[in-house]
């Protein structure tokens, strides 16, 4: 009899060897490195078998925006870039019991209700789960078609006979091609999955989900390759012990990756958040120190959020800084100015910085807001209540202009702020405050100064 073949592949990179190695090469991960059979020579895997076509000149191709089809789910649509685009492959990922599943069967159900033909494929759970679950979520129509099958083969023959007019795949770790003989979640075997099904997409020009497991890191498992070859990459992010969610998009080829979408977890499923801002500030307390809300960017969408920061003298040698929502390294910055510029003795203080809300905020004009949170717990002073901050803060202590001041300035107003401290250059520009006093600053000392 022939000897088996097995080789050794990487599960964060996809990278194999003959032998078993402790540290994957390529990415550097540890313990990666998992044994699989090898392939047989003979058998040729056609990849991209379904994905196939003749060179046309781009000026004759014509598209247009009313092809993308809404799910009935504004914050949904929003992510995506304003709707489903034919043919396009989209992976969702996140923490298990983080509601994936549950924000998808919302939205096949919304589409199935108004006659789209939806093919929901179960790898991980019975017929019965998912028509328990469609109960509770309201998600039940002659068009969801259920279908608990892990053999990609039987999968793209149900497709090819039943011709839905959208796919999804919960999930796509479950999913096993019988050409290879590796099991199923390992790097070989969501390659070929993950290929076939985005090729089945672009031939038959229909949308299809895929779902994806995360890792400890936070990361969608499998090889790195499995994003680059779908169209859209979709996080799902939150704490289980909170009621809100938010989904994030890391790429999009057919909208902005900076949109993101907030839901709120109910017993009868995800409902969306509307007003943002208004929900992050709800809880705000009054007249304490630490306390900034700052204006943030999101995509298309401006929403104001508390950021807390909680400064006290270190019991200990190194002084310790926990930042949660905020760059760690961008705290470490302004924490550094206030003590070159402003002349505070951070160097012997615990910093202690959390956004509210577990939103995560990265632009650059958040950079005032966490600095004034530091002052004002430092300095144990309360910043007045209708004061919104925003401004990105230099290293020479310079306050430095934004984009977009006035969407920022006409959310605080709708939300009853009555004062707004910002950079002095946007101040050039700005056509209408509405109402709202307005506060230009040009270095952190004067800043610091205008906050209380």
């Amino acid at each position: 009899m022939a000897k088996t073949k097995t080789i050794y592949s990487c599960q964060g990179c996809g990278n194999s060897s003959y032998k078993w190695l402790g540290k994957c090469p390529d990415c550097g991960g540890w313990n990666t490195f998992l044994e699989e059979k090898a392939a047989p020579e003979k058998k040729a895997l056609s990849h991209r078998s379904d994905f196939s076509g003749t060179p046309q000149p781009i000026t004759s191709l014509v598209i247009t925006e009313e092809d993308r089809t809404r799910t009935g789910i504004t914050e949904f649509d929003r992510v995506l870039g304003g709707g489903i685009v034919p043919g396009s492959a989209i992976l969702i990922g996140g923490d298990p019991g983080i509601g994936k599943s549950t924000l998808l069967l919302q939205a096949m159900g919304a589409l199935a209700s108004v006659g789209h033909k939806v093919l929901y494929v179960t790898g991980e759970e019975s017929s019965r789960q998912i028509r328990l679950r469609g109960e509770r979520l309201g998600a039940v129509s002659e068009n969801l078609l259920v279908y608990p099958e892990t053999s990609l083969e039987s999968i793209l023959q149900s497709v090819k006979e039943l011709k839905p007019g959208i796919i999804v795949i919960d999930s796509v770790q479950t999913i096993f091609s019988e050409a290879l003989e590796s099991s199923p979640g390992s790097v070989s075997q969501v390659r070929e999955t993950a290929s076939r099904l985005t090729g089945l997409a672009k031939s038959m020009e229909v949308p299809v989900f895929l779902v994806g497991h995360v890792t400890k890191e936070g990361a969608i498992a499998g090889p790195k390759v499995l994003e680059h070859m779908v169209d859209t990459v979709l996080y799902f992010e939150g704490e289980r012990s909170h009621a809100f969610r938010i989904l994030r998009a890391v790429k999009n080829r057919f909208g902005s990756i900076m949109e993101i979408g907030v839901f709120e977890m109910q017993e009868g499923g995800l409902r969306e958040v509307a007003n943002p801002s208004e929900v992050f500030l709800a809880e705000r307390p009054e007249g304490a120190s630490g306390s900034a809300v700052v204006s943030s960017l999101e995509g298309t969408r401006t929403i104001l959020v508390e950021v807390q920061s909680l400064v006290c003298p270190t019991l200990f040698g190194v002084p310790r800084r926990t930042v949660v929502g905020v760059d760690y390294n961008k705290v470490m910055l302004l924490a550094a100015v206030l003590e070159k510029k402003a002349g505070m003795q951070l160097a012997n203080h615990d910093i202690f910085i959390k956004v509210a809300g577990g939103l995560k905020l990265e632009e650059p004009a958040v950079d005032l807001g966490v600095l004034a949170a530091i002052t004002s717990n430092y300095l144990d002073r309360p910043i007045e209540p209708s004061t919104v901050i925003f401004g990105e803060v230099g290293l020479a202590g310079e306050v430095r202009a934004i984009s977009q001041v006035e969407p920022r300035i006409r959310e605080a107003a709708k939300l009853g702020f009555k004062r707004c401290i910002m950079p002095k250059d946007n101040l050039k520009g700005l056509k209408g405050a509405g109402g709202i006093s307005t506060v230009g600053i040009s270095t952190v000392k004067e800043a610091i100064e205008k906050f209380f």
